[in-house]
């Protein structure tokens, strides 16, 4: 009999907020970290979700002492702290890093590679500070990287190399993700409307998102009050690249739809015990289609769905992680969240689009990726 592997606490940094409350009350309340953001110079601004330096800044002094760490890398250790102070840290510890990019910031203006720049130094000085124990994972595969983490984590425990893991997710908004992004004439002009039918492409975002997985053996359920406990139990996951183009999604969803079906058999639920879906709905023209195909597919039309592009915007390496968090937060307070932006059905296949706040009982969460290379992923969810 396999292991029962459960996620049992989380954390994030973005633009909402420092802590996961803070998000919470502001997704409750309908608000968006999406604005006008001047981030090439001699080029117009950008929409996208960006965390205020200064904020930044000044929580990090509030919480650490050294302060020779890269933007991105204080948005890391801020997500973490709160996790590793609950947790103890063994020699069995797996520690996850999952990120797209990392300290791509640090190549600006540079003519030799500074080793900030490998995500395996990344890693390392993360888990070096913290004290980790073992080599650190490196998870990085375009935007599915979030929701990879969570099930090489969940496989790791279960084949018995570690007892529990930290795994953390981050990305920052840089001149280099930007301009990737802006010559595939992907960046929307307005605030992104994922499957909206005038929805004209992503916002890119910044966040750092932290979590701990374990097995049933070991740590404290979630507490949001004194009566209520909860853990998330990780049911079934799957990856699958649909090998399609390098940065256009299949035209029938094969690599979601099998994503989706690999990681429901595992979970042995049906279409019909899903209660709700955490799409990765990025408000591109083939994205959003693709999706609303696979999802069909899976018989899946009916359940409650969002994006959370809308408020966070995309944020690559990060977003996977931060919306399984959302997603587990919207299962505890019963209280499902609208897709923000969307006004008009934009996909050929039926999607039930949540409109706006409503509460809803929530057992099993369906959270899907996918992203350049034709990389897909699922994981199935279920409170406990």
């Amino acid at each position: 009999m396999r292991k029962e592997i459960y996620i049992t606490d989380y954390n994030c940094v973005t633009p909402l907020g420092f802590d996961v409350s803070s998000n919470w009350n502001h997704l409750e309340e309908g608000k968006s970290g999406v604005a006008l953001h001047k981030v090439i110079e001699n080029q117009e601004a950008f929409y996208a979700s960006m965390i205020d330096t200064e904020k930044l800044e000044e929580e990090f002094k509030h919480h650490f002492d050294r302060q020779d760490f890269t933007r991105l890398e204080k948005m890391f250790l801020l997500s973490l702290k709160p996790l590793v102070e609950k947790h103890d840290i063994s020699e069995k510890t797996a520690f996850i890093l999952s990120t797209t990019k990392g300290n791509i910031s640090l190549l600006k203006n540079q003519t030799e590679l500074p080793e900030g720049v490998y995500l395996s130094k990344l890693a390392q000085k993360i888990a070096d500070y913290f004290g980790f124990k073992t080599k650190p994972i490196v998870v990085s595969n375009a935007c599915v990287s979030g929701v990879m983490a969570i099930a090489v984590a969940k496989n790791m425990i279960q084949a018995g190399k570690y007892k529990d893991a930290f795994v953390i997710a981050g990305d920052e908004v840089s001149e280099f993700v930007i301009s990737g992004f802006n010559s595939f004439q992907a960046i929307g002009t307005e605030p992104c409307k994922p499957y909206d039918r005038n929805r004209n492409g992503i916002n890119i975002g910044e966040a750092a998102a932290a979590m701990y997985i374990t097995d049933s053996h070991s740590s404290a359920p979630l507490r949001m009050t004194e009566n209520e406990n909860f853990r998330f139990k990780i049911l079934g996951d799957s990856a699958v690249n649909d090998a399609n183009h390098i940065s256009g999604p299949s035209r029938t969803g094969d690599g979601l739809y099998a994503s989706i079906k690999n990681a429901m058999t595992e979970a042995n639920i049906t279409s019909e015990q899903i209660d709700f879906i955490s799409a990765h709905g990025t408000a591109t023209l083939y994205n959003d289609e693709m999706e609303a195909i696979a999802f069909n597919r899976m018989e899946l039309q009916n359940v409650p769905l969002n994006s959370m592009k809308g408020y966070y915007g995309h944020c690559l390496g990060a977003s996977g992680l931060l919306e399984s968090i959302i997603s587990m937060e919207s299962a505890r307070h019963e209280l499902l969240i609208p897709s923000k932006n969307f006004q008009e059905m934009g996909v050929s296949q039926p999607l039930n689009i949540i409109k706006e706040n409503q509460p809803a009982a929530i057992q099993y969460i369906l959270k899907t990726a996918s992203g350049f290379g034709g990389c897909n992923a699922a994981v199935v969810l279920e409170k406990c």
